[in-house]
């Protein structure tokens, strides 16, 4: 392929993956930026693969055939809950495809290069090798805990800021260090004395590939700590901060590589993350640097107690009558909603109901569940119409005149505490004010808390109803009521 194909293909592409993002930011246009989104894919593979770089069809061909069904595969198998697990372990590729590479890069550069090339060549390795192995573990971590394989609270290490900060000093030492090893060469002047004057002597025989280990290995580390560190009540910011970071993974190995649409894709992939974890702190009321930090939020809290008020559990079939007789209902759901699997019951209740006349709307909170978006995900593939799906900030005046309200699920994003107690953990957050409405109906297992390990009050206020039990169980019981 031509210089000039080549570029035409790749501006294609890039103008594809941004039509791919701004379709997937309306749940009306989320298929048509899928679509987009392949398209643009397959020609940069295509037009990638046909360049005069890439000779060793027999290994490509292979590696692109079983990457495509290993894909193909897992994507078929997973569900729909399991999408923010799905999200995490492929921002861990990334992370992992950027470091193989960088290290490739370092080990037989393609083309020679001035001295002032090679520094900037240097410091894309190390950038790449950085942020890939600091992506890879900490998404491995947050796959684990999003799993449930490990603990969901947070691992709060004595002086841990003080580590991260000590890592950090010692990561820029070594890309000091990394530059003026020049690419394998003996540095001159270097702050680690007699071992950098005998590179022989080192195990690999390469100064520059030692220091890359050691990155490796404090990246690993940091990445790891920088996840373990955060509770449950943050996974949604994480995962978007994870995404955010295999994006400029990939910008970096697009500058180290001199390919122009690596760079633009990691650049929109990195930007649109960093924007989303931005907007994800905000309807927290948290700021980066604080998520960051950790120490927030558990794996599910402990039973509420020291609130005034009594818990009134209700019956299905006083549910049932409840929405039957309801002129308006919003209902608002949760992880428990995608654990118990429960949005096929929900849309088959709702579809009931507006048969009959009834308003029914559902109220979504930016961090519901444990991904951005993964509720409207759900009651997209549950046929739920978009139309009745509204953002937190579009609904939460319409409350007050609202007959029922559904939690299922939900916990922390309908705590009144929020609002009302100046001293709560989770004070001045953004919180959808369910509690207006004339009656709210609460469907969980128990009385425990949510993940921010917060007591919610909402639980004992004069019009709130308890229906416990398996959320699914609940809704489709509720709906045999209202169809007989």
């Amino acid at each position: 392929m031509t210089s000039g194909l080549l570029a035409v293909s790749y501006i294609g592409a890039s103008i594809l993956f941004i039509l791919s993002l701004g379709g997937l930011s309306h749940q009306e246009t989320a298929r048509r930026g899928n679509v987009y989104g392949i398209i643009g894919m397959a020609i940069a593979i295509v037009a990638t693969a046909m360049t005069g770089n890439v000779t060793n069809y027999a290994v490509l061909i292979p590696a692109v055939t079983v990457g495509g069904i290993l894909g193909v595969t897992i994507a078929l198998r997973v569900e729909m809950t399991q999408m923010p697990q799905l999200v995490a372990m492929l921002n861990s590729m990334v992370g992992l495809a950027a470091v193989l590479v960088a290290i490739a890069s370092h080990l037989n550069p393609s083309f020679e290069l001035t001295r002032a090339e090679l520094i900037i060549l240097d410091v894309e390795i190390y950038l790449s090798v950085l942020i890939g192995i600091v992506t890879f573990t900490g998404s491995v971590v947050a796959f684990a805990k999003l799993q449930a394989l490990i603990s969901g609270r947070p691992l709060l290490l004595p002086g841990r800021n003080w580590l991260n900060l000590l890592v950090a000093v010692a990561l820029l030492w070594l890309a000091y260090e990394f530059l003026l090893a020049g690419n394998g060469a003996v540095p001159g002047p270097s702050l680690l004395g007699p071992i950098s004057q005998n590179p022989a002597l080192l195990p690999l025989g390469s100064f520059g590939l030692l220091l890359i280990l050691v990155v490796i290995v404090l990246g690993g580390l940091l990445g790891i700590h920088f996840v373990l560190a955060i509770g449950g009540a943050d996974m949604p910011v994480v995962v978007s901060v994870l995404n955010s970071y295999s994006g400029w993974a990939a910008a970096a190995t697009g500058f180290m590589l001199g390919n122009d649409l690596l760079i633009v894709t990691g650049a929109l992939v990195g930007s649109s993350g960093a924007i989303l974890s931005y907007i994800m702190c905000r309807a927290m009321n948290r700021n980066f640097v604080s998520v960051i930090l950790g120490g927030f939020g558990t794996e599910g809290g402990t039973i509420t107690a020291g609130i005034d008020g009594e818990a009134v559990a209700t019956t299905h079939e006083e549910t049932a009558d409840l929405l039957a007789n309801a002129k308006n209902v919003i209902i608002v759901p949760g992880y428990g909603m995608a654990v118990a699997q429960a949005q096929n019951a929900v849309s088959d209740v709702v579809e009931k109901l507006r048969a009959g006349g009834t308003n029914v709307r559902f109220g979504i909170h930016p961090v519901a569940g444990r991904l951005p978006g993964h509720m409207n995900v759900l009651l997209a593939d549950a046929k739920v119409p978009y139309d009745i799906v509204l953002e937190m900030d579009d609904i939460n005046e319409d409350f007050p005149e609202t007959d029922a309200v559904l939690v299922i699920g939900a916990n922390d994003i309908v705590n009144p505490g929020a609002a009302e107690d100046p001293n709560s953990p989770i004070a001045g957050m953004p919180i959808l004010e369910v509690w207006n409405a004339r009656t709210v109906v609460v469907l969980k297992r128990s009385m425990a808390t949510g993940y921010a390990g917060v007591e919610n009050p909402l639980f004992f206020k004069e019009n709130s109803r308890m229906l416990f039990g398996d959320a699914k169980e609940s809704v489709q019981t509720v709906l045999s009521h209202l169809t007989n």
